[in-house]
């Protein structure tokens, strides 16, 4: 097996970029990026700690629940979760953080990047309110590199074609917490149970 190690190994196998590529990349929100934000129901949040371990969370509301603060900032709404917090105390100790914007039906993706901050002010998260409740924090994102991202991973995967989907899969946590712990089948039932009203009334 051969690790590529170097830049030089890594361009022989994959080649150079189109020279003119890269001018795709730009350092704020533009009017095509902001109407595709617009449209976003769902965004992947990367972020990582202080060591660079890395961490990719998945945030969805409706259509636009991103707000564009101005060119040079987004905004992005914090709902009732876990209180595992990675993402948060990652950007604590490491700002940096990656956005993946995602539209249904859609094979291009919008990536933007830059630097995260925490934010708690009340009439900003009032602002972000959805089902009558405002946000629990925000994260503002000072946009540094923002970018469109072709459609081939979509198209390769059929990620929207349901002719390709293979079936819903069922993830039971109160299964794998019951297996780890060595339950019984009983206490599995009384997690998933509790896992589903959860999902019905802490959106």
């Amino acid at each position: 097996m051969t690790t590529i190690k170097t830049l030089e190994q890594l361009r022989g196998i994959i080649g150079e970029p189109h020279p003119e590529l890269g001018e795709k990349n730009i350092n704020h929100i533009d009017e095509y990026a902001e109407a595709f934000i617009a449209r976003s129901p769902f965004i992947v949040l990367s972020t990582a700690d202080a060591q660079g371990r890395v961490d990719a969370s998945p945030k969805g509301d409706d259509a636009g629940f991103v707000y564009v603060e101005n060119k040079q900032t987004i905004v992005i709404p914090d709902r009732p979760g876990n209180k595992l917090a990675y993402g948060h105390t990652n950007i604590l100790a490491n700002p940096n953080v990656g956005v993946l914007f995602v539209i249904p039906e859609t094979n291009e993706t919008l990536r933007v990047n830059g630097q995260a901050e925490l934010v708690a002010d009340s009439d900003l998260l009032e602002k972000l309110a959805a089902r009558g409740k405002p946000a629990v924090l925000a994260i503002r994102v000072r946009v540094e590199e923002c970018f469109f991202h072709c459609g081939k991973a979509f198209i390769r995967s059929g990620l929207w074609k349901p002719d390709a989907w293979q079936g819903r899969h069922r993830v039971s946590f109160g299964e794998m917490y019951a297996s780890r712990k060595s339950l019984d089948n009983a206490v599995a039932e009384a997690i998933d149970h509790s896992i589903d009203e959860d999902y019905r009334q802490n959106l």
